[in-house]
């Protein structure tokens, strides 16, 4: 369980096997991993299962009550800021910014990261409304000076936030309303409980401390300090013997195990931006919501200690979704309508 701190409630996180147990209770069927747990038998491809004989229901339980509190959602075009926090290779960037552009493309050939959203388009707000069906790339913020140091915590990461958006020059733009700020920091940059319990976290701001209340993400690049339990499956831990990685698809394995961790904080912050909407459980310091659901499930029959059938490209690489002109591998969400998680490769779709 994450530690909580007097100052902030812990925000919502990506997080590492020391949730394993809280999530156990919640997911009776098939427990989920916290972190990218390693196939049984990872020699498997999609090639493998009929379409007739999959697994239906991936981390389906009838204890899985996730509820919806009555809080907003993003239902206006949402629009992604990105701050850059150290030294980022052009190349990096642009696998980022393709992923997330990808969210809105509807011509990326299937099974495509456009129909991966559609999942989160199920889930309304107390007027019915959808989430919005477009996620737009906006406005980006370059900190490769380390401003605030190379060792941030919670709280400084809201202070880098403050910093874009109060900028002399080319200052983020204030979008309280359907504006996502996602901190995005290099691989020799530690975060607060990075590794230990978190991969990337979303909340928001407070205002006493950046002047407005802004739904925020961070994702750190774990390629330097802790590929093995953040870049999973495409490094494995070294308490695994024996085992070979997966190729990531975009040949960069810090920046292709981001980009599910990005995909898990937008999801949430569409759904849960302000932590009274949707989500499970009774805390809303500590809600289990539509991403945390089905972590480590990636394809047909995941759950457990296997990430589910995915496909295999041309060159070796794995990956499970299509975007504008790049292959992702990003984990399923759980929909609330059809009560398991579910992806755009499910084989019985």
């Amino acid at each position: 369980m994450l530690k909580t701190f007097p100052t902030q409630p812990p925000p919502f996180t990506v997080v590492l096997p020391l949730t394993l147990l809280l999530l156990s209770f919640l997911l009776t069927a098939v427990p989920v991993s916290s972190y990218r747990p390693w196939p049984q038998n990872p020699s498997k491809n999609i090639s493998d299962y009929a379409l007739g004989a999959s697994k239906k229901y991936e981390g389906s339980s009838e204890f899985v009550k996730l509820r919806y509190h009555m809080g907003p959602v993003l239902t206006n075009i949402i629009t992604v800021h990105t701050i850059w926090y150290g030294t980022w290779k052009r190349s990096q960037k642009k696998i980022i910014r393709e992923f997330i552009n990808s969210i809105s493309a509807k011509n990326a050939p299937h099974p495509s990261v456009s129909s991966w959203w559609k999942t989160v388009m199920l889930y309304t707000d107390q007027t019915g409304s959808n989430i919005s069906n477009t996620v737009h790339l906006g406005q980006e913020k370059n900190d490769r000076f380390y401003s605030h140091g190379k060792s941030l915590t919670r709280l400084s990461i809201q202070s880098v936030i403050k910093s874009a958006i109060t900028a002399k020059t080319k200052p983020l733009p204030i979008n309280s309303r359907s504006g996502l700020y996602l901190l995005l920091t290099a691989d020799d940059v530690y975060v607060q409980d990075f590794c230990t319990s978190a991969c990337g976290f979303h909340y928001f701001t407070f205002p006493s401390l950046v002047g407005y209340t802004l739904p925020y993400a961070w994702v750190g690049n774990s390629e330097r300090f802790c590929a093995g339990q953040c870049a999973y499956p495409f490094a494995v831990p070294q308490f695994i013997p024996n085992v070979k990685p997966f190729k990531s698809p975009n040949g960069d394995v810090g920046v292709d195990g981001m980009i599910s961790v990005i995909g898990h904080e937008i999801a949430e912050l569409a759904s849960n931006p302000l932590a009274n909407a949707w989500y499970a459980g009774g805390d809303p310091s500590f809600p289990v919501e539509i991403a945390d659901l089905c972590e480590g499930i990636y394809g047909t029959g995941g759950g457990g200690s296997y990430t589910g059938q995915v496909l295999d490209g041309r060159d070796g690489a794995t990956y499970n979704m299509n975007g504008i002109r790049r292959k992702y591998l990003v984990q399923w969400l759980w929909s609330h309508v059809l009560n398991y998680c579910t992806g755009p490769n499910a084989l019985d779709h």
